[in-house]
């Protein structure tokens, strides 16, 4: 057995952005609020382990995705995609349900409107006749002579879906051809949702190495960006900052630059299509997640990256320097196995409209924070 440092292994007060850092396991079942010195200040135990995330929204309800049950997910059962979810619940401060939908084909991504919907993104059978256009992939790799792609829904809080865009109507099977080393199971394989204030959505198409913006009212493609030599590398949550700038975390798999995979987070200017900004960690392979993950920009010019399959959630200043870093202790079972892995983290400060006046239920809480305050456990 060897020593593994868990929970927070570095932290800088003077140069840290202070606040509450929400996460969960993708094996487990709880989703966690801890302090900037790793102690859980905040609990909700859910009856599913998570699909993806969740986020504290402003009212201070948590919004999350979870897994549906095997046999829960009826027709899409057979389904191998990474990613699927099935349900999105919204539960209050004391884990209350007030809202959830459910779909089978649910995966990976979600975002609640300001008009009180919440686009959802899900699976959809591509027809044959387009099917046999796509181009890439490796051959014999569909699922059982199937391709899926993606569809987006707006879906009301009565659960009626009022708009949707489906990618296989809209794209053309031969220019936005599928990574040569990726399979064919899924054409586009969309995991971010983001829906801007005009309307317009904002996502990222991981098998084609493309970021884009759909132009709600007309469902075209009005932007994008990533298709080009070595310019992403099947990337996920790209969203806009407050300078105009997008943020986006490039896992780096199947780069196409002659290089060692590395994952970079990058800030890129959408007009002049320049990247103005990065994080590749300070020593090769130090930094490299090769799936899910994401960042956040917070309100000190700070940035905090989840890199998932390191389970590690950290703060760096804009000259790269780490002054915040955690490592999460909780290990769960998913599809490839025992892991810590953690989808996304996003860290609020304690002005946060979602944690006004709210209580945090330290005294519950005592027992795991004396078990996991240890920097150092036995894994």
């Amino acid at each position: 057995m060897k020593n593994v440092q868990y929970g927070i292994t570095y932290y800088d007060p003077a140069k840290a952005y202070n606040g509450y850092t929400l996460f969960a396991s993708m094996g487990c079942r709880d989703m966690w609020l801890i302090d900037m010195q790793g102690r859980f200040v905040h609990r909700w135990t859910m009856p599913e382990r998570p699909g993806s995330y969740g986020r504290l929204l402003p009212n201070g309800h948590l919004i999350y995705g979870c897994k549906l049950e095997p046999e829960k997910r009826k027709e899409a059962r057979s389904l191998k995609l990474s990613g699927y979810g099935g349900l999105i619940r919204e539960v209050d401060w004391d884990n209350n349900l007030l809202w959830e939908y459910e779909d089978p084909f649910l995966h990976h991504d979600f975002c609640r409107m300001e008009n009180g919907n919440t686009m959802v993104l899900r699976w959809v059978q591509i027809p044959p006749e387009i099917m046999r256009k796509v181009k890439g992939g490796v051959s014999g790799t569909e699922d059982h002579g199937r391709m899926w792609a993606d569809e987006f829904n707006e879906v009301t809080p009565e659960g009626e879906v009022i708009w949707k865009w489906t990618s296989y109507e809209h794209l053309d099977p031969e220019i936005y051809s599928i990574c040569p080393l990726c399979d064919r199971r899924e054409w586009t394989h969309a995991n971010t949702c983001v829906v801007l204030p005009n309307g317009d959505i904002l996502t990222s198409f991981r098998n084609i190495n493309t970021v884009c913006i759909i132009d709600k009212q007309t469902g075209k493609i009005k932007w994008e960006w990533g298709r080009g030599l070595a310019e992403l590398a099947h990337q996920h949550d790209p969203h806009f900052l407050d300078n105009g700038n997008m943020l986006i975390f490039d896992n780096g798999v199947h780069r196409a630059a002659a290089e060692v995979n590395c994952s970079i987070v990058m800030e890129l200017n959408p007009k002049s299509k320049e990247i103005e900004w990065e994080y590749r960690g300070e020593r090769l392979g130090e930094f490299y997640s090769a799936t899910c993950s994401g960042a956040q920009r917070l309100p000190n010019g700070n940035t905090l990256i989840c890199s998932t399959t390191q389970a590690r959630i950290f703060e760096i200043t804009d000259k790269g320097e780490i002054v915040w870093e955690y490592i999460n202790p909780f290990y769960g079972k998913i599809d490839v196995g025992m892991v810590n892995w953690v989808y996304r983290a996003y860290r609020y400060g304690p002005d946060y409209p979602g944690l006004k006046g709210k209580k945090f239920n330290l005294d519950e809480l005592d027992l795991w924070n004396k078990i996991y305050s240890s920097k150092s456990l036995k894994s």
